[in-house]
Formats: structure tokens, sequence, C-alpha cells
């Protein structure tokens, strides 16, 4: 989250970039039919919304603009996502309703802050917005950022996000932020009379130089032998 216009009245009316961390699924809903969900969020929230790019299980959502867009643009993603859910529960036995979740990716030097002295900020955001929210211990894999997730309604996400806003702007990340970039889908590779195939969607592509490929993002892929 990075501040790049702050007001001398110190008014919340600043350019923020906040990055989430969505599964394939949460991803393909937020970019609806031939793209017409984002292309309508972005529209009606005049925040710039990225999608990250490639084959991965994760992928990353950019958010950037002033921070009143920024608060549309996440409040149309969690009802979206409580919209979701709802249609979920129509073919379930389920009869609770399952809390709208989302995660944040934020520097590692700026999640001290967010927890406060004796973890006092954190609670208190849990408090005033009814939200559950919680911080990874750990850092995102080779990166110096972890995850922070929020869970509730639609409108207890929102303000969390709103005060999470707050302190980020208060304590910008300290040193060089490595972000995290997630890692590609292995690419499952079978070996037959000798040669290696790689698995692109339905067809076994021969591969090159006869070897598995080891790309520096795949260290260990999956292998089938095939007789």
């Amino acid at each position: 989250m990075e501040p790049s216009k702050i007001q001398p009245e110190g008014g919340l009316n600043v350019t923020l970039t906040i990055r989430l961390l969505m599964h394939g699924k949460e991803v393909g809903s937020i970019i609806g039919k031939k793209g017409e969900t984002v292309k309508k969020m972005r529209e009606e929230s005049g925040a710039r919304i990225n999608i990250s790019e490639g084959n991965c299980p994760e992928r990353i959502v950019t958010i950037t603009g002033p921070t009143d867009t920024i608060f549309k643009a996440f409040a149309m993603i969690a009802y979206k996502f409580e919209e979701d859910i709802i249609n979920s529960m129509s073919n379930s036995p389920a009869t609770s309703k399952p809390p709208v979740t989302l995660r944040l990716v934020v520097p590692a030097s700026q999640c001290g802050s967010l927890i406060g002295k004796g973890g006092s900020k954190i609670k208190e955001m849990r408090e005033s917005t009814g939200a559950q929210v919680q911080v990874a211990g750990d850092m995102l894999p080779n990166s110096t950022e972890r995850a922070v997730t929020i869970s509730g309604t639609p409108e207890a996400i929102i303000q969390c996000v709103k005060q999470i806003c707050v302190v980020m702007l208060e304590s910008p990340p300290k040193g060089a932020t490595i972000p995290y970039r997630p890692k590609p889908a292995s690419t499952p590779v079978i070996f037959s009379g000798g040669q290696a195939y790689t698995i692109q969607g339905q067809y076994a592509i021969p591969h090159p130089d006869g070897s598995p490929p080891h790309p520096p993002s795949c260290p260990s892929l999956p292998c089938v032998m095939a007789s």
C-alpha cells in the first residue's frame, strides 16, 4: 500500500495501491462473463483494477486510485462475494451464512502498526467494525509481504479496510518491499518411449530436449511414467 499524494490538511483523499490475493474461482467471479463484471466495477468505482496474468492457482488483484474509489471497489467486490455465497447456499443444506472473506497483501514492515502494541490496534479494529482481522505470522513465499485476512459482512469489511488504509498511510513501509508473486500451476510431465511430454490442455506436447522442464518458478514438477 503506497501513498503517493497526501493532502496538507490531513484528509484521507489520497491515492493508494492495495493488493488482494484471490483464488481462481474468486477471480473468475470478479472478471465475470466476457469481463463484464470487472469492467462495470472499474467504471462505477473509478478505481484501476488489474488482475495478474498466468496459470496460477492464486492471482493478485491490484486496486489503485483515490481512497474513495478504492472503498467503492472494495464494496463492489465484497457484495459480489456475498452474492456468490447466497447463490451457493441455494443448493446447500447449510443454514448459517458464512462470512465474506478478503485477503490483503501488506508489506511485513507495516504489519506491526496494524497489530499495535500488545495487539491493541487490531483489537480496536475488530471491536469497532465487527470484522474478524488476522495478520499472518509468516511472510508469503519469496517476498517481504504478509497476508491480512478480513472476514465479516460486506459493511464490516468496508469499514475495516478504511481503518487499515489510515494505519498504512500513517506508517509507510520501511525499506524495500519484495512483492509476493504467486507460483504458476505445476505442469504434469509424461515420459513415453524415452521422450518427455508436457501436458497442455488435452494435448501432450513433446519437450524439445527430451527432459522435463524445470523453470525456476516451479522447482518440483509432478511426473507421470507411461509405458
